[in-house]
């Protein structure tokens, strides 16, 4: 599990880079081929079909959150593929940056999980266009001490606006994972219809949580430090954030299964219009991504479902239990899929986060 705290590392080193100009680059691996990624992603387990035809990985530029990355390709920074998540794609198609997959070149297209390509937006357009292939997914779920809190107590997503964990609580620096929490608490399931009253309810609510946060987390390392340290003892958080502290023996469990649910979320990889790379090279990478080799790696070391269903299948019942995708149809039901909103409210949760991390 090195890895899992490598890849913490890594990923804070390239948010603090992030600030500069150009976006932090890994050494030339290979010329040919520009990844725009988040850090951690360069892990050659993740194409190892691509590194064995072509010798090596990419080569790889990170990003520290998707509004950064919009905004540097729209100034011109030039790659050949990307890694945006599922409400991020139509932003990122509508202003130009995405080009059309040709899923003829994708022999593990029909093997992808049929729950994203029922996702509005995401995979395909009306018009048939495919527009991302997914690569990896989870959840943003509830993830606590168990020596310090008992599951009683979190039975309900209140929980995080409960005085009795004051200085306890952690969420995400993201205002995607916040309004998913936010959704999810105040009943609402499908975010991209919010009405204006449910949106002002959902943000009351993000108040209520911001006055038990010690702190909003940037990346895995740095909450797994502090609920590892006893500072945090609830936390809002992604799958890999348990699977790290649990190989380090640290009592951490996520529930799945409290009364609201919990936030799925997808990620996967696009083309990018104006990519000045080899285009047979995208694709040979975008199918080391999705390649059913993969699956168990994805799960087992990072915690994260991969897309493949094959794959996945694949993957011993034990593995899969263990990682809380044993029987996934059954928390289907009480989940808010991170799909698209429209880009004006998308705009308001921005600036009201942001509003509500300022104490206002």
């Amino acid at each position: 599990m090195q890895k899992e705290h490598s890849r913490g590392l890594i990923f804070s080193f390239a948010v603090a880079l992030s600030l500069t100009a150009a976006p932090m680059m890994a050494s030339a691996a290979d010329a040919e081929l520009t990844v725009f990624d988040w850090a951690g992603y360069e892990d050659p387990e993740f194409h190892p079909a691509y590194v064995a035809k072509h010798g090596d990985s990419p080569t790889f530029a990170f990003f520290g959150d998707e509004e950064e990355a919009f905004q540097k390709l729209r100034t011109g920074f030039k790659a050949d593929v990307a890694h945006p998540c599922s409400q991020s794609v139509v932003k990122w198609r509508d202003a130009g940056l995405l080009k059309p997959l040709d899923t003829s070149r994708i022999p593990e297209w029909d093997n992808i999980l049929p729950g994203f390509k029922s996702m509005k937006d995401l995979m395909t357009t009306e018009d048939g266009k495919a527009w991302i292939v997914p690569f990896e997914w989870g959840n943003t779920a509830v993830t606590y001490r168990t020596d310090k809190v008992d599951e009683a107590d979190i039975a309900s997503l209140k929980a995080f606006a409960d005085p009795k964990f004051k200085d306890r609580v952690s969420i995400g620096d993201s205002v995607d994972d916040a309004y998913a929490l936010a959704s999810l608490a105040i009943g609402l399931k499908d975010w991209a219809n919010m009405t204006d009253a449910q949106f002002e309810e959902a943000s009351a609510f993000l108040r209520e949580v911001h006055k038990n946060v010690r702190l909003y987390w940037t990346d895995n390392t740095e909450l797994s430090q502090a609920m590892a340290g006893e500072e945090v003892d609830l936390a809002w958080a992604w799958n890999e954030t348990a699977t790290t502290l649990q190989a380090d023996e640290v009592p951490v469990a996520i529930k799945k299964d409290t009364e609201e649910g919990l936030s799925t979320w997808v990620c996967g990889y696009v083309l990018l219009e104006g990519g000045e790379g080899s285009v047979d090279k995208a694709y040979d990478y975008i199918n080391a991504t999705l390649d059913p080799a993969v699956s168990s790696y994805i799960v087992s070391a990072w915690g994260y479902g991969h897309s493949n269903a094959k794959g996945m299948a694949a993957i011993d019942a034990e593995t899969l239990e263990g990682a809380g995708y044993g029987d996934v149809a059954s928390f289907v039901d009480k989940t808010l899929f991170q799909s698209p909103v429209p880009v004006e409210l998308k705009q308001k949760m921005i600036a009201e986060f942001e509003k509500i991390k300022a104490g206002y």
